[in-house]
């Protein structure tokens, strides 16, 4: 992170991410050291002293969030103050993480007087501004990849001395209703008092409110309290808002008790088979979620992938989701299980009514499932269908039941039909409408956005699966969502003469627990003729029911609310339009797609919504330290997100220190490993919040042994490049330029240049360069090329490696294109392996202390005592170059001088060889 003057302040607010007020570095190093002993730390209490004292300058006035529901219609606006006491400058960070399904509408800051208000723009006229703001070396992205539900918006100021700021974002989303209730969630993790901290609901909801729960993963019994919920027939407030002392740990401690989720949920009341329907402002909305309502059976077949690249964990994970999926199906259901790789097999040939003697006789076959061979999804979807098709041909499914088929694939089609749009059409083209597909993408390797498309042709929807510790978990939550279908070939009915411009009014199933939510705009005012007609297929019969729309007058119900949002319905019409039309653009027919695109942007820029067409344009002051400069707040697809997953080299992994206040993610389990500038070598220590580091210096074309596994034959060398010409204070610095990879027992070999990538396996060889975007998959490795960036390649049950290409001018008189690499999942090496990197794969123990200053202020010295060596070490920081390829990360750590004499075995001279796949 760059150093600015005065210290860079972070105010991580809410939704809300509060962090600790102190400069980075001193935030970084306080983090790191915590592995130390306590003397050490006390010594950097005193060095960073003054730099905290700085930051104590800084107070946060206020921090407000306000969530206001009118008829699950959310619009939270979050505020915040804070006030620089310093006498210089100080820079301010503004976090917060909002859902996903939110489109932010607003965004202000208020400096001195002067307002500073985010515009949205059509995302292409925001480009050159966007590059502008990239060229400039400023950060011009506010909205990043950040969890599951939740992504983070981000922004920083200069904060002139002696001055204030008040930072307002506003965002709006439909509350959708999952098992049986609405959700609104608050993310806070203040790790700091905060003066005026409040969390404000306020839930209007004329259909009358059966129930609301409010709680949070951090309540204690002295927190709980504080919760304060009042509820009427048909409205609740709920605030939440502890005094400072409140907040403490403990008495004298300035560390805060809050941390975690704050979480409401509530449900309405339904008395009416018809749902709910109200007009205000010209503008209809019909919340449809009849009570009381029969089940019907459902025909499900399971298609799971048991490709090559599912092995280990993801198979062991669908295995026990599976079973604990079967063992949940309703008797009356029927079910059948397929499974793939480059071959199907089937556990029977036609489906088989859910008795629990057939299902422990498919719980055994699911517990054998074993990952194995390539991935043909065309072939499975398609054996599916035609075995709904033939079973219902032959009348052995109940006539009054739904059938679905739930694909489950962590890949890229490689096997029989591998063109993704020629899938899409012939599975489209076999279900014809007649039942719903959904699709489960397992991790960050799989193509989503051909599943989210092919599921949506389909009638379903797509979901990720993110691979974690609880993916069992997220594959059983999916299941359960859409195990109890209510109705099927749902079809509500508005007066043709009475109303225009209808969000989606037909839907295939009705599940348990959910519901359907249409909107639409009135054509004339006379409501007196309002009918509103349901049709659907129920369990034993047709669905029917009718009736006369109601206007609801809020001024009668709310008389004491001047405005609770008095348009809502307007922009829940708008919200469910663009969200249609972004749906029609990528999966509808091709001669809707553009006019479904163009449309979907005038309705973002006309109602001011952050969609995926659309960016808010950011201005900053300009100040002392710089000019003014334009910043975009971007909406995430999915896709993007899982992009930025995949290239940390995902959010698949966390530095062990991240920023005061950062997030975290749900995979940072085990360490990794990589070498990468002129080389730095880097261990990543998570459970010790630690690192090491070292430089291993020598002539240029040296081979140095990375990793060597003689158990399994894994053998991994690079071979240094060194500058076009000596530099002219003399340094020669070197860089890894080509890189060799076998693995003997599974017959790969891999060779990746500056230039070009070749990989071998049983007598076939691809050839690849930087230039291409490519991804292949065998049953023992695959590789997935990011065009002039990235190669990441996974080995069967071993180690996964990336290696990034750093391009340089082709001009500079100097410097010349070199290779990083990083190492994932060491911990699938046996405990042999070795090599300059290998050999620190299954950790290594180490003390450090006698902290003192260095030739650095910044840098001080202490004493390492690891291997029987007392060394001397500088903590420094080595740039990790998996999320920004061109500036890179800095990380904190312990630095070994001396080719890392003393940490590594023996001298750096025992790890060179002769050839670049040879042993000696």
């Amino acid at each position: 992170m760059p150093e600015v003057q005065g210290g860079v302040l972070l105010l991580l607010l809410g939704l809300l991410y509060l962090g600790t007020l102190w400069p980075v570095q001193g935030a970084l190093l306080v983090s790191r050291y915590d592995a130390t002993t306590k003397e050490t730390r006390g010594a950097i209490r005193s060095i960073q002293k003054r730099s905290v004292d700085d930051a104590k300058m800084v107070e946060v006035l206020s921090v407000t969030v306000h969530c206001t529901v009118a008829s699950r219609f959310a619009h939270t606006v979050m505020t915040s103050s804070a006030l620089n006491k310093a006498n210089s400058s100080q820079e301010i960070f503004f976090e917060v993480d909002l859902p996903k399904t939110a489109f932010i509408t607003n965004f202000s800051m208020e400096i001195e007087g002067q307002i500073y208000v985010g515009v949205v723009n059509e995302k292409e006229k925001a480009k050159k501004q966007y590059e502008k703001a990239v060229s400039s070396g400023r950060t011009a992205g506010l909205v990043k990849a950040s969890g599951r539900k939740m992504e983070k918006f981000s922004v920083s100021v200069n904060i002139a001395a002696k001055s204030n700021v008040t930072f307002i974002l506003t965002y709006e989303e439909l509350l959708q209703r999952k098992f049986g209730k609405y959700e609104i969630l608050t993310r806070i993790n203040p790790k700091q008092l905060v003066e005026n901290f409040q969390i404000v609901a306020d839930i209007y909801e004329p259909q009358g409110i059966a129930f609301v729960d409010a709680h949070a993963t951090f309540l204690s019994n002295e927190l709980l309290p504080l919760v304060e919920k009042t509820v009427t027939d048909n409205k609740a407030h709920i605030s939440f808002s502890p005094t400072l002392d409140q907040q403490r740990k403990c008495p004298e401690c300035d560390g805060s008790l809050i941390n975690g989720d704050f979480i409401i949920k509530y449900d309405v009341k339904r008395a009416s088979s018809l749902g709910d329907i109200q007009i205000v402002n010209g503008y209809f909305v019909h919340f449809f979620a009849p009570p009381d309502l029969p089940r019907i059976p459902k025909n499900v077949v399971f298609v799971i992938d048991r490709s090559g690249s599912m092995f280990d964990t993801k198979m062991k994970q669908t295995r026990v989701a599976m079973e604990s999926i079967l063992s949940d199906v309703h008797p009356e259901d029927y079910f059948g299980i397929i499974l793939f790789d480059g071959s199907i097999d089937l556990w029977k040939e036609s489906l088989t009514k859910a008795t629990e003697e057939n299902v422990d006789e498919a719980i055994q076959f699911v517990r054998q499932i074993s990952s194995r061979g390539s991935t043909n999804i065309n072939d499975s979807v398609m054996k599916a269908i035609h075995m709904l098709q033939d079973d219902r041909r032959n009348k052995k499914l109940p006539e009054r039941s739904v059938d679905m088929i739930i694909l489950l694939t962590d890949g890229m089609p490689n096997a029989g039909e591998s063109n993704l749009h020629r899938i899409q059409q012939n599975v489209c083209e076999a279900i014809g409408g007649n039942m719903t597909l959904f699709c489960l993408g397992f991790g960050d390797d799989v193509d989503y956005s051909f599943l989210d498309v092919m599921a949506k042709q389909n009638n379903g929807v797509a979901r990720r699966i993110y691979e974690a510790s609880d993916a069992t978990l997220q594959l059983q939550g999916f299941y359960d969502e859409v195990a109890s279908p209510l109705l099927s070939a749902v079809d509500l009915r508005y007066p043709d003469n009475a109303v225009d411009s209808l969000t989606p009014h037909h839907f295939s199933q009705l599940f348990n627990g959910s519901e359907i939510v249409v909107a639409g705009r009135l054509s004339e005012n006379d409501m007196d003729n309002f009918l509103v007609e349901v049709f659907a297929n129920g369990f034993e019969q047709d669905f029917q029911v009718q009736g006369e729309a109601s206007v609801t007058d809020w001024d009668v119900i709310y008389p004491e609310k001047d405005y609770i949002f008095g348009d809502f319905t307007e922009r829940l019409w708008a919200y469910l339009t663009i969200q249609q039309l972004l749906e029609t653009s990528k999966s509808g027919p091709a001669e809707k797609k553009s006019n479904a695109t163009a449309k979907a942007l005038e309705m973002s820029l006309k109602y001011s919504f952050v969609t995926p067409l659309t960016s808010m344009v950011v201005t900053k002051p300009e100040t002392e330290d710089g000019p003014s400069g334009p910043l975009i707040a971007d909406k995430l697809t999915e896709e993007q997100r899982q992009q930025a997953d995949k290239q940390g080299i995902g959010a698949s992994y966390q530095h062990s220190a991240p920023r005061s206040g950062g997030y975290s993610t749900a995979v940072a389990h085990h360490p990794t490993y990589f070498v990468d500038g002129d080389p730095h070598f880097m261990i990543e220590l998570p459970e010790r919040e630690d690192a090491l580091c070292f430089n291993i210096n020598d002539s240029p074309g040296t081979i140095f042994n990375l990793v060597k596994d003689p158990s399994i034959g894994l053998l991994v060398n690079g071979q240094t490049i060194g500058d076009k010409m000596v530099a002219p204070d003399g340094k020669v610095n070197t860089y890894f330029g080509r890189l060799g990879v076998v693995h003997h027992t599974l017959g790969v070999r891999l060779e990746v240049t500056t230039e070009y990538i070749t990989l071998s396996q049983d007598g076939q060889k691809v050839k690849l360069l930087w230039s291409d975007q490519a991804s292949l998959k065998g049953p023992s490795v695959d590789l997935l090329l990011t065009k002039d960036r990235s190669v990441k390649v996974t080995l069967r049950d071993s180690v996964k490696f990336v290696i990034l290409l750093h391009k340089v001018w082709k001009m500079h008189p100097y410097h010349q294109d070199y290779l990083g690499f990083y190492t994932l999942d060491s911990h699938l090496l046996s405990p042999s392996v070795h090599g300059l990197l290998g050999q620190f794969y299954h950790g290594i123990e180490f003390e450090v202390g006698d902290l003192r200053p260095g030739e650095v202020p910044e840098k001080p010295d202490a004493t390492m005592y690891v291997k029987g060596h007392q060394l001397n070490v500088t903590r420094g920081w080595q740039r990790d170059f998996r999320k920004d390829l061109k500036k890179g990360e800095n990380v904190p750590c312990w630095f070994i001088h001396s080719n890392g004499t003393g940490l590594i075995d023996g001298s750096a001279e025992d790890y060179i060889v002769s050839g670049l796949f040879n042993t000696v």
